[in-house]
């Protein structure tokens, strides 16, 4: 690798092209010498705060320039930036930052007035007196590569989440892979939340390449705004998740026809998915990639065209530069080609471990038998096998995570959380496939008498979960079912029932029937009625973004997932119609 930190392969980029844009959002530019100078007073800023080497500091923002300018003035000031989820409930945002030992927090002004967790100072990223009462010059901290540079959290198996210790080493691993000399990557879309790994690519592959930034606005993404930036921005490399890609495939496969290279992980990928964008965009290539944060993120990738068959399961890859992939049994002996194997990664990009846990970090990050002294493997939990062609393969998990739209789910910790709430005497959490790659949770409860507060339980869950680690579903039982030797029969749990939204009202307008159709094709259920509820009939973000699309095309009306969420039912979606007709 060219440089040994994140803060001197940046300054490499200044050097080379400081007149160059760097970061993209709406009508702002900032060139690599704007973007480096706000960053270094800001730095310095943070310096005069009493950050020192590799303390967390937080953040807190919107997707937005200031966010990179924070990020990128923590790395320049020796420190660890700490991504906290905008969406995370507020009592988790403070447990992360509590257990992190963070004592400075950084936001933005948009985020000032919506209820901040405590922290020892919290300082204004976008504060225009630090352009005036700091040098603009780089604080000149050198860093080296075994060095933190970032800590993201992750949900955890003990029921509480864990903090993945990012190096800059693993980080510009990432970004030298030779995956990205094509020179595909080299303007990117910035979709993914800042506080998940996947960050890692759509951060620092362009900005330490010599590339281009360009952010999406803040919020979830929707279709229209997907088509719409990767258009006007001329977008090369992009990555989404497979629930997202999925939902791109089905519903608008042109609108990256004019990407150079797609990459598409996070969960096992739908092989029609990849067979729909590949007929639709003939120009564009798909990467399948596979990673997880305590790798730092990918370790495995294979271009979707190298598959033999379009409709068997798609392959995880191969290893990707400075990565080994170890597929062994129980005794960490390796397993023939096609028989069945946990995976475990060792190389260059395996994290630090788990910060301040060194009891979880010595439970999966163990020693490499197959390397030298000192060296470590990261066991995954994935279950895997070697195809004919050596490509790995993804079968199943070996223990209790899963993935909910891309995101990493540990179902101990969603079961901890309900078992805090008075009156069960027993939680089950359970990954249910609602369809192909898609997955819903749902919660069977056991309580301890008859009038148990279910609502009580779901307000609870809302406000100490991010959304996606929130049950859909909510079952309650007298007993859960065993088999005859004592053991949970997860077979023989029941099906949920669709929730009750109360008495079926039909649709009295040509608009309320179209958009009661529209409602059920989307959520697979039969009939909607006008007062049913979206979510409350088990829609969630990656729906949401498939139901909008259908309102576009067939009813011709655009609406925002903003407006939806505040308005889910047919009902209220068809008067806020009529009242916008009337508007213009």
């Amino acid at each position: 690798m060219p440089a040994t930190s994140i803060r001197e392969c940046f300054a490499d980029q200044v050097n080379r092209k400081p007149d160059a844009v760097a970061v993209v959002a709406g009508e702002t530019r900032l060139t690599y010498g704007e973007l480096d100078r706000r960053a270094n007073r800001l730095a310095h800023r943070l310096l005069a705060a009493g950050v020192r080497r590799e303390e967390p500091v937080a953040i807190l923002m919107e997707r937005s320039p200031e966010l990179v300018v924070a990020v990128l003035a923590v790395v320049k000031a020796g420190g660890t930036y700490l991504a906290l989820h905008e969406a995370y409930p507020a009592d988790r945002k403070q447990w992360i930052l509590d257990r992190s030992g963070a004592t400075v927090l950084l936001t933005d002004r948009a985020l000032t007035g919506r209820g901040l967790p405590r922290a020892g100072k919290v300082l204004l990223a976008d504060d225009e007196a630090v352009d005036t009462a700091f040098p603009a010059t780089d604080p000149g901290i050198a860093v080296r590569s075994d060095e933190l540079a970032c800590v993201i959290y992750t949900s955890g198996s003990t029921g509480e989440p864990k903090g993945v210790a990012l190096t800059n080493r693993g980080v510009l691993s990432v970004v030298h892979d030779s995956s990205w000399d094509t020179g595909w990557h080299e303007r990117l879309l910035m979709v993914a939340p800042y506080a998940f790994a996947a960050s890692t690519y759509e951060l620092w592959v362009p900005l330490l390449r010599g590339g281009e930034l360009v952010l999406a606005p803040p919020g979830d993404l929707e279709i229209r705004t997907l088509r719409k930036l990767v258009a006007e921005h001329a977008i090369t490399g992009l990555h989404l998740t497979a629930g997202l890609f999925r939902v791109v495939a089905e519903e608008d496969p042109t609108c990256v026809a004019s990407v150079r290279e797609v990459l598409v992980g996070g969960d096992v990928v739908a092989p029609a998915a990849i067979n729909r964008i590949l007929r639709a965009c003939p120009d564009t290539a798909v990467r399948v990639t596979y990673g997880t944060t305590e790798s730092t993120l990918f370790t495995l990738t294979m271009p979707a065209d190298r598959r033999t068959d379009p409709d068997a399961a798609v392959p995880i890859g191969f290893p990707m530069d400075e990565t080994r992939v170890y597929v062994l049994d129980e005794r960490l002996q390796p397993v023939p080609p096609g028989e069945l194997g946990e995976m475990y990664l060792a190389g260059t990009r395996l994290t630090r471990g788990y910060l301040g846990r060194p009891d979880l970090t010595a439970e999966r990050f163990v020693p490499d038998p197959f390397a030298g002294p000192g060296e470590r493997m990261y066991r995954t939990g994935d279950l895997v096998r070697r195809t004919p062609d050596g490509a790995v393969l993804l079968t199943g998990r070996a223990d209790d995570q899963v993935k909910i739209r891309g995101f990493r789910v540990e179902l101990p910790e969603v079961e901890a959380v309900l078992a805090v709430h008075p009156g069960l005497r027993q939680v089950l959490v359970v990954a249910q496939e609602v369809e192909a790659e898609d997955k819903r949770l749902v919660a069977y409860l056991v309580p301890e008498a008859a009038g148990f507060d279910l609502a009580a339980l779901k307000e609870h869950a809302e406000t100490a979960l991010p959304d996606y680690m929130v049950p859909s579903a909510y079952v309650e039982l007298d007993a859960l079912p065993l088999t005859a030797n004592g053991k949970l029969d997860r077979k023989a749990l029941p099906e949920p029932a669709l929730p009750d939204t109360g008495p079926y009202r039909a649709p009295r307008t040509e608009r309320e029937t179209a958009l009661c159709r529209v409602f059920a094709e989307v959520l697979g259920v039969d009939r909607v009625g006008v007062d049913d509820d979206f979510f409350e009939l088990g829609g969630q973000s990656l729906s949401a973004m498939r139901l909008l699309n259908r309102i576009r095309t067939e009813l011709g009306a655009e609406l925002s997932i903003e407006t939806l969420f505040d308005e889910s039912t047919v009902a209220a979606l068809a008067t806020r119609f009529e009242r916008d007709e009337h508007a213009a």
